[in-house]
């Protein structure tokens, strides 16, 4: 897994990178009552913001970490977006992408790096 300076983890999946938030940002939110995924097809550019995640607390925006096609969203949170709350870093993802360019992962965190980040 790679992370993201805004809390998002970044998971190889073949020629596909899954994408979700870590269980850090997931505590952060509080519960979360509502989600909104981008659309299967989407084609999204580094930093777009193309999810929306509200909780009791906030309202937050999930930014594309690499330019791509969105390839499958998770319906599962539409359904039941506590499910963040529940496995952030698991059952929780976001969505699943074809980046047109894998190189930029290189400069995102490994484990370690993250957990030092987050202090």
């Amino acid at each position: 897994m790679k992370y993201t300076e805004e809390h998002e983890w970044l998971l190889a999946e073949g020629e596909l990178i899954v994408v979700g938030i870590t269980e850090h940002a997931a505590e952060q939110l509080g519960d979360v009552v509502f989600v909104e995924l981008p659309d299967e097809g989407d084609e999204v550019s580094k930093d777009d913001e193309i999810v929306v995640i509200e909780s009791v607390k906030a309202a937050s925006d999930i930014l594309a970490p690499l330019d791509g096609e969105i390839v499958e969203i998770n319906e599962a949170l539409v359904e039941n977006p506590a499910l963040i709350n529940e496995d952030a870093e698991g059952a929780a993802w976001f969505f699943k992408m074809r980046p047109s360019d894998l190189s930029p992962m290189d400069d995102y965190m490994d484990a370690a790096g993250y957990k030092t980040f987050i202090g």
